[in-house]
């Protein structure tokens, strides 16, 4: 395929997202050396972190809509996958499949991160002409009174005075939207007030110790829940404002709806960590609830028995089915004693158990696993019957090195395979 037609390919998938800053040329050059970066990755001769440049040289180039993610990723984990082994037989396919999956939750984490600064920037920048503004205001022209009028009323993001008091002086359309109340009925209330009980928090805390003169500004971000019920997530800074002598004449804030990017980078971070296919967990959550796990616990390694017959002779669609309906099975089993079920590879799929008993809970479990796979499935109007080979450890402490905890539950599994025998192993696929 090449890396030119992969870039071509690429923005022909972003086409229509955004109306970018380059001209298409100018898009397919920039794809072209990200392309070039992101195959070395998915290769192992590169480190993934070059995924979070890729993504935030595509938010530069004005591509901030989250389907512009969603677009990226398949490009990724298909088109770049088949241009290093352009099928599945070829040697290590499996191994580079994997990295490219990583590889895409690297993007979409780089693409959130570059979203976020982004925004932070702009806000910086509304915030420190607003605040340059209302200095002037105080110590200046008339023009320069105009001039932060301007500002207040006309900036998209949300502003508001408070005097030394607490209390609100103004806010512009902007800030009452976001708080979910007319403009025209804030000032002259206090800011406990206007902010209502089920807000009083980190950021009236703050406040507080701003009018006390403890500290000059803050920034974070805090739910606002408004007065119908809805709820905005947003980002705030508030500043001081002094006079020549230095004394405090009020303090000004600019606030930012983030509710949305909040929302993408729940979206994105849930993609990143689960299987696209089954919806279960995937590696990446997988290793980081292991490594913070609570022991005693006990992890079941699944293998599926004869799942390649199943893609060879009925295609992909079937399997992906049966995949599908193995996973809603395996948890649903686990769901009693609260495992986590994730899947790790093609047809291998893990359990963790948190706070194990012991190692016959464990076996019970192991034995619940393995038949709730028993009953037929009924996949394209064909009954199937899944079977699966089954590695079980249980271990009292936390393990120093994961690798080798997983280590001797996949020999476990393989063990039980080699072996065939029944506790270890289910009947494997069977059609009619």
């Amino acid at each position: 395929m090449g890396l030119r037609e992969l870039a071509v390919r690429w923005a022909d998938a972003l086409d229509g997202v955004v109306a970018p800053t380059l001209t298409r040329t100018q898009i397919e050059g920039l794809l072209a050396e990200q392309a070039e970066a992101l195959v070395a990755a998915v290769r192992g001769t590169a480190d993934v972190a070059v995924a979070h440049d890729a993504a935030a040289a595509l938010v530069a180039a004005n591509y901030r809509d989250p389907v512009a993610v969603s677009r990226s990723i398949p490009v990724i984990c298909q088109d770049m996958v088949r241009e290093i082994r352009p099928t599945p037989t070829t040697p290590d396919y499996e191994q580079i499949r994997d990295r490219a999956i990583v590889v895409a939750a690297e993007f979409a984490a780089g693409f959130t991160w570059a979203l976020r600064s982004a925004a932070l920037n702009e806000q910086e920048t509304t915030l420190a002409a607003v605040l340059s503004a209302a200095q002037d205001a105080e110590v200046r022209s008339q023009l320069s009174e105009a001039r932060f009028e301007a500002v207040f009323a006309g900036a998209s993001v949300g502003i508001g005075t408070v005097d030394i008091t607490g209390r609100v002086l103004d806010v512009n359309a902007a800030m009452a939207e976001m708080v979910g109340m007319p403009a025209a009925t804030m000032p002259g209330r206090s800011a406990a007030e206007v902010l209502g009980p089920q807000n009083i928090g980190p950021a009236y805390a703050q406040l507080g110790r701003m009018l006390s003169g403890a500290i000059d500004r803050f920034r974070l971000e805090t739910d606002h829940v408004r007065p119908d019920g809805t709820v905005a997530r947003i980002d705030l800074s508030m500043s001081t404002v002094r006079d020549s002598s230095g004394r405090v004449r009020f303090l000004i804030g600019v606030a930012v709806d983030v509710t949305e990017r909040k929302q993408l980078a729940d979206r994105l971070w849930h993609d990143a960590t689960h299987d696209s296919l089954t919806g279960l967990p995937n590696r990446v959550l997988f290793f980081d609830r292991l490594a913070h796990a609570t022991p005693p616990m006990g992890m079941c390694y699944l293998d599926l028995d004869g799942f390649k017959k199943i893609n060879d002779e009925w295609g992909h669609t079937v399997g992906d089915r049966v995949l599908r309906d193995v996973a809603q099975r395996l948890q649903a089993s686990v769901e009693p004693v609260g495992g986590l079920v994730a899947r790790i590879g093609g047809d291998e799929f893990i359990v963790l158990v948190e706070k194990c008993p012991g190692r016959k809970e464990l076996d019970t479990v192991a034995g619940v696993l393995l038949a709730a796979l028993a009953a037929p499935m009924q996949v394209a109007g064909r009954p199937i019957v899944v079977g699966a080979s089954i590695g079980a450890v249980f271990v009292e402490d936390r393990p120093t090195e994961v690798d080798e905890l997983m280590h001797a539950v996949d020999t476990a599994m393989y063990r039980n395979k080699a072996a065939g025998g029944a506790r270890g192993r289910g009947q494997g696929f069977q059609l009619p």
